[in-house]
């Protein structure tokens, strides 16, 4: 049944021996992890987790997170992050924790061919300046975080319709957009 959905399933965490059992599932196509479930299981040296991670996920996609907070630092650490792995996609936040905007910072990725997982999407005003700003050769990840729309007393389900619309205007080179939520 699930086979038959247009959905793609990435599994979230950071338990490599999880992550590990999860690659056999044909039903995962991908993996996502970020900071603070690094921080929960004890991890204190992120390239070696993301190596080891590398290692046992088939080259399926990975996603791992930036933690800079400024822009600068931040695209530094993205560089460093996609330069670990071919099939590693890079988890930008649509904005860091001083509200600044990081629309620039994934242009330049993209056009870098880099692969960004553009997380914390929560407004449609906020997706259509992501995809305004994508390289449409280089494909990418809009994570809007349903969850949390649904948590503020929103239909989660209109901004979804709404935002696989506004996606599928510039396709991506694999011929379609992931949308993910959380």
């Amino acid at each position: 049944m699930i086979d038959k959905l247009n959905v793609k399933i990435f599994a979230d965490g950071a338990d490599i021996k999880n992550i590990e059992e999860l690659c056999k599932n044909p039903l995962i196509e991908g993996f996502t992890t970020n900071p603070s479930l690094m921080k929960k299981k004890g991890i204190l040296d992120y390239k070696k987790f993301a190596i080891d991670v590398l290692k046992v996920t088939d080259d399926k996609p990975v996603s791992f997170e930036i933690f800079a907070d400024d822009l600068d630092d931040m695209e530094k650490q993205a560089n460093e992050i996609a330069s670990w792995g071919k099939n590693i996609n890079v988890k930008i936040p649509i904005t860091n924790t001083k509200g600044e905007k990081t629309n620039e910072l994934i242009k330049k990725l993209s056009n870098k061919k880099i692969i960004c997982n553009v997380t914390a999407i929560l407004t449609i005003d906020q997706l259509k300046s992501v995809v305004e700003v994508l390289n449409s050769e280089t494909p990418a990840i809009l994570s809007i975080f349903a969850g949390r729309i649904a948590d503020a007393g929103f239909d989660p389900m209109k901004t979804m319709t709404e935002a696989v619309k506004i996606a599928k205007s510039k396709p991506f080179s694999e011929g379609d957009t992931v949308l993910y939520s959380q």
